[in-house]
């Protein structure tokens, strides 16, 4: 099997051949634990969660390594401390573990090593010696800087002109700063925060920057050159960068990983998602009235480098074709995978033109063709698609909790009054909110209008 995949710093498609077949190797960047996840960060979970399946399929579970790690100590997790006036510590372990539980419902495998960043500080300590002792980092005001103009392609993932670098950095301006563009690998600790005895020779207690964290966390994993580094698209600059020109610095390697994939961003409803449109949804609130496969399906009906705009009618569509899917495949014992369905996996991960394939098998299951049925039931959990018993299936019934009755029926009587005025057009515009609610309306012969949750 050919598998290609790819490279956001080559920006070409092509051929994927571990360094070690018997040991491929991959670090996703994990989660920040100050808050639950929302959807945004589902999607890499998830797609990443596709292409270890995937590998492991290709060279075997045991020969596959995949590292997801965890920022545990961050600024962010500092200030929601405070705000809720907990430790840090109980703080990280709350959300560590509602993430964990969260991505499982997604249906995702834990990674083969969830790597923690405070567990990790000896060895950011060390590649923040060698970086010094190589002239490419310096020390500050108890600071330590990589020096960027040290390296001489340094740019070369994002592929930014230095003023666009130096802008969307947001680096802090600081008159002890040999370079604009020089990010912070350790920094003093403020009174309260967590602090660790400080490299270079400095004597005031501090901290990590976010970028050093995962260049230590996967060389201490994975060797100091791997396979894939995956994550998403907000991550490619300035965090990936960083990564990129701290790692290969520090260990005098051409690359860090030999190949970089980037999921594209994702939008609610066609808008950016955010906290002041109201559109900011949660994974954990999500679950509560959807299933986590539903979730899944319709996150890999987008290529994954492609944007993808998160909607609730696609959602509800997901759900409609699970329970046909299920339905189908209830009595299937999981056959021959579709070639089809693997070839476009093999194409650089194409999700939506594997569950191309799936449709079509569907059909012929549809038709009563068993070796399809058992077909489609093995091709969709290669995916991480039917992984529940068809009773396990049943028992979700989405969407019922996230209607309010009270503005169902109120709309429902707006209607019947613009139809009595008629009011078509206004009684159509009804008619179509209360679908776009996930409610569906049937006027009866006696003239009452009766509603449902869709399906």
């Amino acid at each position: 099997m050919e598998l290609k995949l790819h490279d956001t710093l080559t920006r070409e498609k092509r051929v994927f051949t571990p360094i070690d077949p018997s040991r491929v190797r991959m670090y996703v960047c994990g989660p920040t634990v100050y808050d639950f996840a929302h959807i945004g960060n589902a999607r890499p979970v998830i797609v990443f969660d596709v292409l270890f399946r995937l590998l492991r399929h290709i060279y075997g579970e045991k020969h596959v390594t995949y590292v997801r790690n965890v920022t545990d100590v961050d600024d962010k997790i500092n200030a929601r401390a405070a705000e809720r006036g907990i430790s840090i510590r109980d703080l990280t372990e709350e959300t560590y573990k509602n993430f964990k539980q969260d991505v499982a419902a997604l249906g995702c495998l834990p990674p083969t090593i969830e790597p923690r960043a405070t567990e990790h500080i000896n060895e950011m300590k060390t590649l923040i010696e060698r970086l010094v002792k190589s002239d490419h980092a310096y020390v500050a005001e108890e600071n330590v800087l990589f020096h960027v103009p040290s390296m001489k392609d340094y740019g070369k993932l994002s592929n930014r002109p230095l003023d666009e670098m130096i802008a969307g950095a947001r680096v802090e301006v600081a008159p002890y700063k040999k370079d604009p563009q020089d990010f912070v690998l350790w920094k003093p600790s403020k009174p309260g925060e967590p602090a660790w005895p400080s490299p270079a020779g400095i004597k005031t207690p501090g901290r990590p920057g976010w970028h050093i964290e995962c260049s230590a966390m996967s060389e201490a994993h994975l060797g100091e050159h791997f396979d894939i580094h995956g994550g998403g698209i907000d991550l490619i600059f300035p965090h990936h960068e960083n990564e990129l020109a701290q790692s290969v610095c520090a260990f005098h390697t051409p690359v860090m990983a030999n190949f970089w994939m980037h999921n594209g961003f994702l939008q609610v409803e066609g808008e950016k998602m955010s906290k002041s449109l109201g559109n900011f949804i949660t994974i954990h609130d999500l679950l509560k009235d959807w299933p986590g496969e539903a979730v899944r399906f319709t996150m890999l009906q987008t290529h994954y480098r492609q944007p993808m705009n998160w909607t609730l009618a696609g959602l509800r569509e997901s759900q409609k074709t699970l329970d046909h899917w299920y339905e189908l495949t209830a009595d299937a014992a999981p056959g021959y995978l579709c070639a089809d369905a693997l070839d476009a996996l093999l194409d650089d991960v194409n999700t939506p033109k594997a569950f191309a394939a799936l449709h079509e098998l569907r059909g012929e299951a549809a038709k009563g063709v068993k070796p399809a049925a058992a077909c489609l039931k093995a091709s969709a959990k290669l995916m991480g698609i039917l992984q529940n018993s068809v009773a396990e299936w049943s028992a979700f019934r989405p969407g019922s909790t996230a209607v309010d009755e009270h503005k169902v029926v109120s709309l429902i009587d707006a209607r019947n009054a613009a139809r009595r005025a008629k009011n078509f057009k206004e009684a159509d515009r009804i008619r179509d909110e209360l679908k776009a609610m996930g409610v569906e309306l049937e006027d009866t012969k006696d003239g009452k209008t009766k509603w449902k949750i869709a399906r």
